[in-house]
């Protein structure tokens, strides 16, 4: 059984920090790229960040300069560190892992983030 559980949200004031966790089982994580997804009340889920199984990464306009993925294979973890959090960051956030040649999609239960004062 796949299972991907997210960790690591929570409550911050703006300017804050949190490192999300994504620990992920069943499936041979080195085989799939690795994204975090977030939805904010009302609007639609979009993508926050990827790293391939390459190790290269992409980033949302939004939260380049703020925000670092990365990924330990060997403990089939992938991770999320926000720095400066803001408002507008607040949302659910989803692990989503894809895999890199055929078309297999697997999500989290996702965490809730919310920065406010």
């Amino acid at each position: 059984q796949v299972q991907l559980v997210e960790s690591g949200g929570g409550l911050v004031q703006p300017g804050g920090s949190l490192r999300l966790s994504c620990a992920v089982s069943g499936i041979t994580m080195s085989s799939y790229n690795m994204n975090w997804y977030r939805q904010a009340p009302g609007n639609q889920r979009e993508l926050v960040a990827t790293i391939r199984s390459t190790s290269s990464t992409n980033y949302a306009d939004s939260v380049k300069g703020r925000f670092t993925i990365s990924r330990d294979d060997a403990k089939n973890t992938v991770y999320l560190q926000m720095n400066i959090l803001k408002p507008d960051d607040t949302a659910v956030y989803y692990c989503n892992a894809n895999h890199r040649l055929v078309p297999v999609n697997y999500w989290g239960q996702g965490t809730q983030v919310t920065v406010s004062s």
